[in-house]
């Protein structure tokens, strides 16, 4: 298994996928088996899912025949709704769309608090204008406010919206809020290790059950993370060979051609 999917990490991805749909629990048993292919072992299933517990992401339930299986919290649900909006996301925003600012300040007193939002908002892959000024494109906003009101930090910040109007071109702008060459990296790392399996599968005539989900589970797995340290630039103010949009086309068409042909693999007994 690559260091890139670990265990915890596709255990999320999974119910983001397709867990959260279900109606019911998923037995600890249907996760050891649904991440099999993906090279994870039952014991790495199990102290994962401990973990997730304790982060108050799964909480435990049991399934209508007693076996001990586990749900989604609410605020898990929230976070991979939230997530949704990123990760399958239509295509990129328009300068013209606006921006959202967060202005924050803490007093002396908790100071701590400081490095909790820097860390959070650069989790949700807002860029940094100044100290204590932060801003990312105007669709993250919800989603800025609902992680700043679960994590009890909305009283330190101010959130605004509205447009870049000078001095700086906004290209150049951009460049210097966020680090563009790291950001390209992350996107040619998804595309050298991906966009071979979606030729593979352009080639082929069948698509077996069990192929499609492990092929989507690794590529949803690698994808989900990228909206968040590209939170979705408008192409306008990134460079012409940016490769972001050539991957999003490749995980595109790997959600189409591969997650209804994994649901079946997917579906819990």
């Amino acid at each position: 298994m690559s260091e890139l999917h670990t265990p915890r990490s596709l255990i999320v991805t999974y119910y983001g996928a397709y867990g959260r749909r279900l109606d019911g629990p998923v037995p600890v048993s249907e996760l050891i088996r649904l991440l099999t292919p993906a090279g994870v072992d039952a014991p790495s299933v199990r102290s994962s899912v401990s973990r997730l517990k304790r982060r108050g992401l799964l909480r435990p339930e049991r399934t209508a025949r007693g076996a001990a299986g586990y749900v989604l919290s609410e605020d898990a649900r929230q976070l991979l709704d939230d997530g949704d909006r990123r990760v399958y996301a239509s295509g990129p925003p328009r300068a013209a769309d606006g921006w959202v600012l967060a202005v924050f300040s803490v007093p002396e007193s908790e100071r701590s608090k400081r490095h909790i939002l820097r860390s959070q908002l650069a989790r949700l892959g807002f860029g940094t204008v100044a100290p204590g000024v932060w801003i990312a494109p105007d669709r993250l906003h919800d989603e800025a406010r609902h992680t700043l009101e679960r994590l009890r930090l909305a009283p330190y910040v101010e959130l605004f919206r509205g447009s870049h109007v000078g001095f700086s071109a906004s290209a150049d702008a951009v460049a210097g809020w966020w680090d563009l060459t790291a950001i390209a990296e992350l996107h040619q790392e998804f595309l050298d290790r991906h966009e071979p399996v979606l030729r593979s599968w352009r080639e082929r005539t069948d698509a077996p059950a069990e192929d499609a989900y492990r092929d989507y589970l690794l590529a949803l797995d690698s994808w989900r993370h990228l909206p968040y340290a590209d939170p979705g630039l408008p192409p306008e103010l990134l460079p012409v060979d940016w490769p972001g949009t050539h991957s999003a086309e490749v995980f595109a068409e790997l959600h189409e051609r591969l997650y209804e042909a994994g649901a079946a693999f997917a579906a819990v007994a």
